[in-house]
């Protein structure tokens, strides 16, 4: 181990003003989401994606977005923006070269394909390993060496992986295999005092999530808000998670010094029974 003990400082979200947070897949959803909430606490942010006008569009509402106190005064300077594929180490290591300093990282990037296991074949399978568990890995594989003592690497995973349904098993799989990701690189990374954590997010009302509900309906259609609504009713808060609400629980991953290898569930008890 190593000889110095994580450093001690206090868990409140204020704690990462003016750190510098990698935000992989971070030009919708829940990404998008962490970027305004970081925002309020006078984060730096680097939003990686791999299309450069949903890029340009995230970026522009992370800077409208009001500051916290005491959040940086150049508005212009509280994002950074890289197109990249999450999924190529490669493109995703040039794409970070030229940041100063990373303090945090959050993956978010990624898909699911569901289906009975009759119509999914391979190919559908590497989809979601790709999109999903080697987007984590080769962000921890480009920054690692880069994060300081207290610095964390934060995944998203779902639901499915505790109470899948018909259709949704490779989905689960893949969800998985992040889940059992975040646990072995806590112990690797552990030494370093880097720590390692996953957001299991329940149904969460985002762009991806409406047009899977909608059937393909545009997101911001009457169609695809009513089939979210549909969607939530059943559960046990009545409504699907906002991506806020999701997001807010990786920046305590972020801020608690003291919590690593741990999968954290928001999903508004949706698993429960």
């Amino acid at each position: 181990m190593s000889g110095s003990p994580v450093p001690v400082r206090t868990p409140l979200p204020h704690v990462l003003e003016g750190r510098t947070v990698v935000l992989v897949g971070g030009s919708s959803g829940i990404g998008l989401a962490a970027g305004l909430l970081l925002r309020a606490v006078g984060a730096r942010m680097v939003v990686v994606a791999r299309d450069e006008a949903r890029l340009a569009a995230a970026a522009a509402a992370i800077r409208a977005a009001a500051p916290g106190p005491g959040g940086p005064g150049d508005p212009g300077a509280a994002v950074l923006t890289r197109a990249a594929d999450a999924c190529d180490e490669e493109a995703l290591r040039r794409a970070l070269d030229p940041v100063d300093s990373i303090d945090h990282v959050l993956v978010t990037a990624g898909t699911l394909v569901m289906g009975p296991l009759a119509e999914l074949d391979r190919g559908a399978g590497s989809v979601v390993v790709d999109s999903r568990l080697w987007a984590a890995y080769s962000a921890a594989r480009v920054t690692e060496s880069r994060l300081p003592a207290g610095g964390s690497l934060t995944f998203v995973s779902g639901d499915f992986v505790r109470r899948p349904l018909p259709g949704t098993a490779l989905a689960a799989a893949g969800l998985g295999a992040v889940e059992a990701l975040t646990r072995g690189l806590a112990v690797e990374l552990a030494p370093r005092r880097i720590r390692v954590n996953t957001v299991r997010a329940g149904g969460t009302d985002t762009p991806l999530t409406r047009s899977f509900f909608g059937r393909g309906a545009d997101p911001d259609s009457g169609a695809a808000a009513a089939a979210i609504a549909a969607a939530g009713a059943a559960t046990p808060l009545g409504r699907l998670a906002g991506p806020q609400e999701v997001a807010a629980a990786a920046l305590f991953l972020m801020a608690n010094p003291y919590v690593t290898g741990s999968v954290l569930t928001v999903d508004g008890g949706q698993t429960l029974g």
